[in-house]
């Protein structure tokens, strides 16, 4: 985890791409309102993994709502991150799950879900939701926006 009282470790300097989940860095900053209960939203919509099974790319449009506590996840680090599943073999439920876990582990939110909405492999589309428990009471949530998947029809 980064030292947040010096800053962020990877924004605002040259960060070579991680070559693995396990490698990546998720920043933590400090939350400029940890008073007040919102929602902060992430979107993927071009995250790319492989199959774990045939190496072939996987392809997900990837919505992260969280409700921050005392530490906010530094975008730079989780574009870092995400890109970093681009040559990661695992399942559409292992990559979804994960990513929900490793910001959980960084910042320690009050909440936080993730909807991944994969495209079809095998003809089948495959859409994963994780969340860590129950919304804040009164915090407003939108819809992910993402419509199910409808193919040619």
């Amino acid at each position: 985890m980064a030292d947040i009282d010096s800053g962020s470790l990877q924004l605002g300097k040259h960060t070579e791409a991680p070559n693995s989940p396990e490698e990546a860095v998720l920043d933590p900053v400090p939350n400029p309102h940890p008073d007040t209960l919102y929602v902060t939203r992430f979107v993927c919509p071009e995250f790319t993994s492989l199959c774990p099974v045939t190496g072939q790319p996987d392809f997900a449009h990837i919505v992260i709502d969280y409700v921050a506590d005392q530490h906010l996840v530094e975008s730079k680090s989780l574009k870092l991150f995400l890109g970093s599943f681009r040559n990661h073999g695992a399942f559409h439920e292992g990559c979804t799950v994960d990513i929900g876990k490793r910001i959980v582990e960084a910042i320690k939110p009050h909440w936080l879900r993730v909807g991944g909405y994969w495209y079809p492999r095998g003809g089948i589309p495959i859409d994963v939701f994780w969340q860590t428990g129950t919304p804040p009471e009164g915090v407003w949530l939108p819809d992910q926006g993402v419509p199910p998947y409808r193919g040619r029809g």
